[in-house]
Order: C-alpha cells, then sequence, then structure tokens
C-alpha cells in the first residue's frame, strides 16, 4: 500500500475529470457520489497507507515513491516524488477523512444550486491540491499543491460569479475571491524566494536532504537560514492567513458554506502550519525566525480574537475564530512545541469544520439568513444541530473532556515551560475571549426569543440527513480526538499520549537522531511540577469559563444588556465592530497609492509612449503624402523635375 501513496491525490483528478467533462449530462446524484466516491478511495488509501507505516519500527517510518525526475538540471535534480512518515501520515488523514465529510454533507447543501458538477469539479480538485501538498516529498512538488489550493480558493471563494453584491453580507464574491487570490500572491513570492535560496546554498529541496544539510551547516550561514526561516513564514502567512496577511479569510465567508469548512478546517489555511513544522530543521537552527513565527502567532491570536467579539455573520465570527487559533498553532510552533501545534491543527479541523457545517445548517433552516442578532430560540426547531455546534463549542472553548482542551493545553503547556511568559499570557487570554464570542454565537442562535421574520419561522426546520449525519460524526471526534493525546499529569505520570510518541520522532524529518527530533518535537515540554502544570491547566480553564459565563449572562435573553454596555464603551465598540479600519488603512496605504501610479503609468504610455508611436507613424504619413505629389508615373513629369534639378545645380556653379 505504501508504494500506492502516489494514487491518494490521483484519484480526486479523476473525480475532477469526469464531473468536469460530462457532469453537466450527469443526474445530480451521480455527480455528488462520484465526486464522494473518489475522496472515499483516497481516505480508504491513506487508512491502508498509515497502517502500514505504523507497523513499521518507529524510526524507519518514512517511505518515499519518486515517478521520475521532474526537473533534471545540471546543479540540482528535483524528482516528481511522494512521502510519506507519521507528520503527512496525520495530514493525510485529517485531509481525507474530514474533506470526505464534507463533500457529503455538500450534496445536501448544495442540491438546489443549478451548477452541482462545477461545484463538486472545484471541491475535488482542492482535494487533490491539498494532499499533493502533504505528501509531496520536496519543496517544488510541495509548491505545486501550495499554488493549487491557491488556485481552488479563488475559484471556490467566488464561485458565486453572478452574484455581484450580497447585501446581507456586503461581500461580491468575485471580489472576494480575487482579495484570497491576490493576497496569497503575496506571501508565495516571498515563499518562492526561500525556496530558490535553499536550492542554490544546498543544491536540493528535497525537505530530508535539506533537513540533514541544515543540520550540519557552516555557521556562517546561519544569517541566511534566518532569513530563509522568514521568507518561508511569509509565505505561510499568507496561506494560513496571519498577520498582516489575514484580510482574505473573513472575506473568503463569500463562498459556499461547504467550501468555508473545508479551506478553514481540514486544508488550505493548515498548509503553512504543516510547512513550518515540516521544516523544523531549519527553524531549529534560527531561532530568530522562530521567535518571529511565535510572536506574530500569538499577537494573531489575540487580535483576530477580538474582532469576533462584535460580529454579526455567523460565518465570519468563525472566520475570526479560524485565525486565532491559527494564531495558536505558529505560536506552538514558535517556541518548540511543533508536536502540540499539530495535535491542535487535527483537533481544530474537528471542532471547526462541525461548526462551519453547524452553521451551513443554521443558514439552511432559516432561509440564508446569516446575522446571528436575527435569529434565536433554534434550540427547540434544529436540536441536532445545536447539540453538536455545542459540543464543538465547549471543544473550541478548552473545557475538560473535549479535543479542544488538550491540545490547548499542551500548547500552553509548551509556552510556559520554553519561557515564555508573555506567549502564555497572550493566548490565555485569547482562550477566554474565544469562549466568549462562541457562547454569544450560541446564546444568539439558539436560545431566548425568536427574533426572525413570520416567514423564517414558518420555514424553520432541521436539516436532512445528508446533512446532520456529518454533524454527529464530527461531534464524536470534537471529544474523543484529544484523548490520544493525554498529558503525563492526568495519569498520574504514565506516559500515554500516542501522539507524541507517534509524531515526534519525524519532527525534524528522517535521518536526525532520535534525540534531536525529541528537542525539535516536544522540546518546550520541559519537566516543571504536576503541582505547576495542574495550576496552568486549572488556570486556563477558570479563564474560559470566565468567558462562558460572561457570554451566558450578557446574551441568553438577547442583546440587550450587552448594547447597554457597548454604549458606554462606544469608542471602543466601534474599534472592534470596524476591525481596526484594517482593510481601510491597506486601502489608503497601498491600495489607492497603487491605483494612483497605475493611472500615472496608464497615461504615460497612452501619452507618452504611445504618443511618440504614433507621431513617427504620422511623420512617415505625410512624408509619404508629399513623396506621392511627385510619383505621378507620367515620363514628361519626372523629365520636368530632371531639368528643374538640371537648372538649380547650374544656378549653384554660375553663383560660385
Amino acid at each position: 500500500m505504501l508504494d500506492l501513496i502516489w494514487l491518494i491525490p490521483l484519484v480526486p483528478l479523476v473525480g475532477v475529470a469526469i464531473n468536469g467533462l460530462w457532469g453537466r449530462r450527469l443526474p445530480l446524484r451521480a455527480v455528488g457520489a462520484i465526486a464522494c466516491l473518489a475522496v472515499a478511495v483516497s481516505l480508504l488509501l491513506s487508512i491502508g497507507a498509515v497502517w502500514q507505516l505504523s507497523s513499521l519500527p518507529e524510526g524507519a517510518r518514512f517511505h518515499a515513491v519518486s515517478l521520475g525526475t521532474w526537473l533534471p538540471l545540471e546543479n540540482l535534480h528535483v524528482a516528481w516524488g511522494f512521502a510519506i512518515d507519521p507528520l503527512s501520515a496525520v495530514m493525510v488523514l485529517v485531509v481525507s477523512g474530514v474533506g470526505f465529510l464534507i463533500h457529503v454533507y455538500s450534496i445536501g447543501y448544495m442540491a438546489h444550486e443549478p451548477d452541482y458538477a462545477r461545484f463538486f469539479t472545484y471541491m475535488n480538485l482542492f482535494m487533490a491540491m491539498m494532499l499533493t501538498l502533504v505528501l509531496g516529498d520536496n519543496m517544488l512538488v510541495m509548491f505545486v499543491g501550495w499554488e493549487g489550493v491557491g488556485l481552488c480558493s479563488y475559484l471556490l471563494i467566488g464561485f458565486f460569479y453572478d452574484r455581484p453584491f450580497d447585501a446581507r453580507t456586503g461581500l461580491s464574491c468575485a471580489d472576494a475571491g480575487r482579495k484570497a487570490f491576490v493576497t496569497n500572491r503575496i506571501g508565495d513570492f516571498a515563499f518562492l524566494i526561500g525556496v530558490l535560496y535553499l536550492a542554490v546554498s544546498y543544491g536540493t529541496l528535497n525537505f530530508a536532504s535539506i533537513s540533514e544539510a541544515v543540520r550540519h551547516a557552516d555557521p556562517a550561514s546561519h544569517g541566511m537560514l534566518v532569513a530563509v526561516g522568514i521568507l518561508l513564514f511569509l509565505g505561510a502567512c499568507g496561506k494560513s492567513a496571519q498577520i498582516p496577511l489575514y484580510v482574505w479569510l473573513p472575506d473568503a465567508m463569500a463562498g459556499p458554506t461547504p467550501v468555508s469548512a473545508l479551506i478553514h478546517a481540514a486544508t488550505m489555511v493548515t498548509a503553512g502550519v504543516y510547512m513550518v513544522t515540516r521544516m523544523s530543521a531549519l527553524y531549529a537552527a534560527a531561532p530568530e525566525a522562530m521567535a518571529v513565527v511565535a510572536a506574530v502567532g500569538a499577537l494573531t491570536a489575540i487580535f483576530a480574537a477580538t474582532m469576533g467579539i462584535t460580529a454579526r455573520d455567523i460565518k465570519k465570527i468563525l472566520a475570526y475564530s479560524t485565525v486565532s487559533q491559527l494564531g495558536y498553532m505558529f505560536a506552538a510552533c514558535g517556541v518548540g512545541a511543533y508536536v502540540a501545534g499539530v495535535f491542535h491543527l487535527m483537533t481544530h479541523a474537528f471542532f471547526k469544520a462541525l461548526l462551519f457545517l453547524g452553521a451551513g445548517s443554521v443558514i439552511h433552516g432559516m432561509s440564508d439568513e446569516q446575522d446571528v442578532t436575527k435569529m434565536g430560540g433554534l434550540k427547540a426547531k434544529m436540536p441536532v444541530t445545536f447539540w453538536t455546534m455545542m459540543m464543538a463549542t465547549l471543544a473550541i472553548s478548552g473545557i475538560p473532556g473535549f479535543a479542544g482542551f488538550f491540545s490547548k493545553d499542551e500548547i500552553l503547556a509548551g509556552a510556559w515551560s520554553a519561557g515564555n511568559v508573555w506567549v502564555w499570557g497572550i493566548l490565555a487570554a485569547a482562550a477566554g475571549i474565544t469562549a466568549f464570542y462562541m457562547f454569544r454565537l450560541i446564546a444568539l442562535t439558539f436560545w431566548g426569543r425568536f427574533r426572525g421574520t413570520d416567514e423564517q419561522e414558518h420555514h424553520l426546520h432541521e436539516s436532512p440527513t445528508l446533512m446532520t449525519v456529518p454533524l454527529v460524526i464530527l461531534a464524536i471526534l470534537s471529544v474523543v480526538g484529544g484523548w490520544i493525546g493525554i498529558p503525563a499529569v492526568m495519569t498520574g505520570g504514565a506516559d500515554v499520549n500516542l501522539f507524541h510518541h507517534w509524531l515526534a520522532p519525524a519532527i525534524t524529518l528522517p535521518g536526525a537522531a532520535h534525540g534531536a527530533a525529541e528537542a525539535a518535537g516536544h522540546g518546550a515540554e520541559a519537566a516543571h511540577s504536576a503541582a505547576t502544570e495542574w495550576g496552568l491547566i486549572g488556570l486556563a480553564v477558570a479563564i474560559a469559563l470566565v468567558g462562558i459565563f460572561l457570554a451566558v449572562g450578557l446574551y441568553r435573553r438577547g442583546q440587550e444588556a450587552a448594547g447597554r454596555i457597548a454604549a458606554s464603551v462606544r469608542p471602543l465598540y466601534n474599534l472592534l465592530r470596524n476591525l481596526y479600519w484594517v482593510d481601510e488603512f491597506y486601502d489608503l496605504v497601498v491600495l489607492r497609492p497603487f491605483y494612483r501610479l497605475s493611472r500615472f503609468f496608464a497615461a504615460f504610455d497612452r501619452w507618452v509612449v504611445d504618443g511618440l508611436v504614433n507621431a513617427s507613424g504620422i511623420t512617415m504619413d505625410i512624408t509619404g503624402q508629399i513623396v506621392k505629389l511627385f510619383q505621378t508615373g507620367y515620363v514628361r513629369n519626372y523629365a520636368l523635375m530632371f531639368l528643374f534639378g538640371v537648372v538649380v545645380i547650374l544656378a549653384y556653379l554660375v553663383s560660385m
């Protein structure tokens, strides 16, 4: 099965070909079945490959397959190859597993869309590109998937391209897709420069070879490694929506809700975290770059969390949550707790996919309403949606027993143990804010009285089985998914953290000593007393509970109490409601000068460049018109001009 890992990204491409070429002629059920079957086959192949990989000795869990040489350059040979190790194994299971559930959900959610086949073609293409990204054994193959998910995000976010403006969300789907595409290109430009630096410096783009070269790098190359680490991280900031390139992701909510779930939960936005973890050997050799990752991740976590406090669009609240949770993952990588970061990536995929699909169920039942202030009282009408979303909300809030508790606790413990107390403080505060705005969402959506229209209330209903079954499965995963990473302090010292044992040896890639892998994968979790760890756990849970109680107290019966508080701190409320005016700042500082410069060069091209070209043409035209007067075709005229010329010459000679 390990030799067939190249089929994992290939099978969804078969679905792309079938639905892309013949989907419009096929019944809707056939289109959905083909798309889901393609992802299901990839999932089964992934499970088989990971099962076989797990049977190998711990230090030998790596298998590569080369399909041939891609770039046979003089000093650089790049193979079209795929590889699977514990890190990519986690990713393929998360991507294909959550992706399959989202595909099944999409059959019901998109049933009434006229471009049904086009939607599933794009979704399968997205899966193929993401699976290529996580299975590529070198940076160039990964870059194909990296750019592929960028293209697919543009296609899917702008899926409703014929809807130029949506008054409910204030978004243009086409513009949102372009914004995502252009913003990602900024990060990708820096990423590509970093890749080229590595190719020139080490003559290889293979992950294992780069890691080995970095571990034995000349100290004189330290500055280059720091620069490359920052350049690669800038690319991750684009893909994973970190400061300053996060602005595209909230607007991505213009696309269909299953797209939001796929992008935000298990695929594109996690690519940056995966890349940083994959390059952990490079970052271990460049602690300055790691510090940048930790700082940006922590600041993004708190910055994005505050934006969710006043948001009203149910999908945008979850979008700011995604940006914040990604900041958590990067902060973990920045303090050296790579295992914790990937662990949170996995648990986040479960509960965030559930939250988005649950939001889609609410929107479906509310006749496309997305404003939580116009909902309320949906618990009785949509019990499955309510209880599954409640499970996900408890998980993201870090309540003990749920998946998010274990992964968040491990990140906080990693930050504290690494001596980054300020990172711990920021992340703990972000956790409290997360609990607040998530229970605000629950309260405004499901509790209290219904605030929508009579027509919406009349049509209010639970979603069909095709949509609720994935919710239930994801709800189960949002609970049990964290139990494979139980910290030793909760087991009386017994080390039963299966996730750490599985992932840590792969963090610095094959060829590294086990001790180095432990240092890079779990080094932030240095020894400290059980009392300290229990104290940190208790404090984090207490902060989350404070956020929950505040939200329930303010919003359980509506938003009147919260409205009075907002009125008393109007400047702060306006700051959060307007998202710190970051988009307006970019418009003023970046876009408007760019537009003015573009208009200047357009005018220069039109009046100067084109003017000179046109002037030369006009000159030749006038010259031709004058010469044409003398080219009559009559011999007598030519003889007369000849005689006139002779007379002029003789007159000139006589005058001398």
